[in-house]
């Protein structure tokens, strides 16, 4: 079961992408994460109330409340990354480089959760950087683009890695709904953290209609990819469960060509379908 919820996490993580891109045309990135993540604290303790689950909070032991806090931190510091460089990067190349947090999360799985890396995983790995390094194209397609992306979003793919292994250490024992709520309040304060530091809070009132529209649904989006992510953590192995969550490049890479218009050259597409490879390796 734990795999549907990684799939659809995956889903809703695509569709994230290609709305995250919409809302930061005009936007300032540090503002449109911190309105991003208000929406999705709304829906994940909104999801709480509903299940029932925060009536558990009192129970939560502090070794829990740490690597919760650790993870949220973690997120916030990728969110930060991924929409500096989605500001002047193409999705089709971003993301990719993103999605590339499969190796780190294989080190850290191995190294602080004791998962076997196995033949087969280190094979799908392999695959997944391949096709994510064949995604990355040296020169950039227009002058938006040189901004220093590819900085921003190996940064992204670092702390993405860290938030998968400190989440999963978080969650043991604790509903999964209530631990995205939980580390959703720690991104939320450190997104607005570094809008105040970075002096952007007078750009929240310039953010325009439709880009806020646009950051609203993404925040939607985000809220339900975590909470499927973290219920498919809870129960799945660490590397498979992001290696799944990464097959959401297939889905903002498709949207951001027939959305977007953004181009996909032939050396991107041989990359999608050997990171779609490696991702198939390491569930068989």
């Amino acid at each position: 079961m734990w795999i549907v919820f990684a799939l659809l996490s995956a889903l809703f993580a695509g569709i994230t992408s290609v709305l995250a891109k919409c809302g930061v045309k005009q936007t300032n990135s540090n503002v449109a994460t911190a309105l991003r993540t208000g929406v999705v604290l709304l829906c994940a303790w909104g999801m709480t109330f509903l299940t029932g689950s925060v009536k558990t909070l009192p129970a939560i032991g502090a070794k829990t409340w740490i690597f919760l806090i650790l993870s949220g931190v973690a997120t916030g510091a990728s969110w930060l990354c991924y929409f500096k460089a989605l500001q002047t990067g193409d999705i089709n190349k971003v993301l990719p480089v993103d999605k590339s947090s499969t190796v780190f999360t294989a080190v850290f799985a191995a190294l602080f959760l004791q998962e076997p890396l196995t033949p087969g995983k280190g094979a799908g790995v392999a695959l997944s950087l391949i096709g994510s390094l064949l995604m990355i194209v040296k020169k950039p397609s227009s002058v938006a683009e040189k901004g220093g992306w590819l900085i921003y979003a190996v940064l992204s793919a670092v702390f993405a890695s860290l938030t998968s292994v400190l989440g999963k250490i978080g969650i043991a024992g604790v509903p999964s709904d209530l631990g995205t709520a939980i580390r959703t309040v720690v991104v939320l304060i450190t997104a607005w953290g570094m809008v105040f530091v970075t002096g952007s809070a007078d750009k929240v009132r310039r953010v325009p209609k439709k880009e806020l529209l646009f950051i609203v649904l993404s925040g939607i989006a985000t809220g339900a990819s975590w909470l499927c992510y973290f219920k498919a953590l809870q129960s799945g192995d660490t590397l498979i469960v992001a290696s799944i969550d990464k097959l959401s490049v297939v889905i903002a890479v498709l949207f951001s060509c027939f959305a977007l218009k953004e181009k996909l050259s032939a050396k991107s597409i041989v990359g999608l379908i050997l990171l779609l490879c490696g991702t198939l390796v390491m569930l068989l």
